[in-house]
């Protein structure tokens, strides 16, 4: 038992090696990967999925699950592009979080009021949101207006601005999680949502609320994705909700609930975005993508699993 917490504790740092690890993996293997210019564009390519992974890690905290993330992200693309074509920038931002928070808020209607398991509920919401976004838009390319394009590409102070808007997720995710009565309540929820309930803790609430986070997580991270890429095909988003986990996990957070930091999104994002660019850099084959990006979901997992048996369930 004695041997066990020490490695129990170690496994807590697995993230920042792993980091470290890929590092010096990809910048031996390009000469280009460890490059200012590279590292800071790795940065910029993981806002979107810090942004998600944020509302996700919510989510997982209390146990629960959203696998709908990615629909929500292009329903809010869609919306965006077909129904703010000349629209300020600062209203399709507002408009994305409400289209994504909307959604949220049905998933959470379904699982708490409805009782439906949370795995259930959201896997029928990826293929419907998907379908509908596929029906708004004709199944054709939507593309981002001049003011949305213009936000993808900006700087402020020399930082690329939807960096600056992941670093705000982030922060709010610290808040939120530290220095509100929900933060508490969210671990309580995961680590016992029957004990909580008993010791007075609004179960309910704290669940249907998190779900409505993610919800609006996504759609903001929708509106971050579309503004780099100006344009959202019908696989825009897919897979998101893979990612978003995976993020999570990777930086920490149990997929057990109850266990994880505000911080956990952000790294396991951009342990994802290393791997994604160092790939491109050394010429790998495309196929081999999709598997390591798979090997990377289990990895996450394995992780969390052994951090959650010798750390003592």
């Amino acid at each position: 038992m004695k041997a066990a917490i020490p490695a129990g504790k170690l496994l807590q740092w697995a993230p920042v090696a792993i980091f470290v690890l890929l590092l010096s993996i990809f910048g031996a293997l390009s000469s280009r990967f460890l490059t200012v210019d590279n590292l800071s564009a790795i940065l910029v390519q993981s806002s979107w999925l810090v942004v998600v992974a944020t509302g996700m890690n919510a989510v997982l905290l209390t146990a629960g699950i959203d696998l709908s993330v990615g629909s929500a992200m292009y329903l809010a693309a869609v919306a965006v592009g077909l129904g703010l074509p000349s629209a300020p920038v600062w209203v399709c931002l507002v408009c994305s979080v409400l289209a994504g928070a909307a959604f949220g808020a049905l998933n959470a209607a379904v699982i708490v009021r409805l009782g439906v398991r949370a795995f259930i509920a959201t896997l029928a919401m990826l293929f419907i949101g998907r379908g509908l976004g596929l029906y708004f838009s004709a199944t054709r390319i939507v593309y981002a207006n001049a003011s949305v394009a213009d936000f993808g590409r900006g700087r402020l102070l020399g930082i690329a601005v939807p960096l600056w808007l992941a670093i705000g997720v982030t922060g709010f995710g610290w808040l939120l999680l530290n220095q509100t009565a929900l933060g508490p309540y969210v671990r309580s929820v995961g680590a016992d949502a029957e004990g909580a309930r008993r010791a007075g803790v609004p179960t309910k609430a704290v669940q249907f609320s998190v779900y409505v986070l993610c919800g609006a997580c996504a759609g903001l991270g929708g509106f971050v994705s579309l503004s780099q890429t100006a344009a959202a095909s019908g696989a825009f988003g897919q897979n998101a909700e893979f990612l978003a986990i995976a993020a999570a996990v990777l930086g920490g957070t149990s997929l057990f609930g109850g266990r994880g930091h505000f911080g956990a999104p952000a790294l396991g994002a951009v342990l994802i975005t290393i791997v994604q660019n160092g790939l491109v850099l050394v010429n790998a084959n495309p196929y081999a993508y999709p598997v390591i990006t798979g090997a990377v979901i289990f990895s996450a997992a394995l992780l969390d699993s052994a951090r959650r048996r010798l750390l003592g369930g």
